[in-house]
């Protein structure tokens, strides 16, 4: 069966083109078939507040085009320039790998496929920022 496959909890909220919906009591399978259809799962939605690393800003772009909140042709071109960025710093196979499928499904207009790969570089984003030197704190002298 093509398309993508959607496994919800009950009650699980997602937006299929802009538009929120919210699964019954029971668990559900949708099978979404249209091809080039918007989806985003809202427990993976990134809030503007959390946009606070380079990975999160380049998932948000995605999941703005996915929302509808974003013009395409712009969030396009800024979603790929992201994707560039990271490569500069993601430079492992595995990565590359991620990066490279982000780059092809952006580029095919599938941003639901580009943020799940974009979104698989997240934790290795929290291990390298966490590996990062801290900066001195500042030290108060005392008069």
């Amino acid at each position: 069966m093509p398309g993508l496959i959607l496994k919800l909890t009950p009650g699980e909220r997602f937006m299929v083109n802009g538009v929120v919906m919210e699964n019954g009591d029971h668990r559900a399978r949708i099978c979404v078939v249209t091809e080039n259809a918007n989806v985003l799962r809202l427990r993976d939605a990134i809030h503007p507040g959390e946009v606070n690393t380079p990975v999160r800003r380049v998932c948000y772009i995605a999941q703005l085009v996915l929302a509808g909140e974003a013009e395409e042709s712009l969030a396009r071109q800024q979603l790929l320039t992201g994707i560039e960025q990271l490569s500069q710093v993601f430079t492992d196979a595995d990565s590359r790998t991620k990066l490279d499928a982000a780059t092809s499904h952006a580029m095919e207009a599938k941003y639901y496929p580009a943020l799940k790969a974009l979104r698989s570089l997240l934790s290795r984003e929290a291990r390298l920022m966490q590996a990062m030197p801290r900066p001195p704190s500042e030290t108060r002298v005392a008069q």
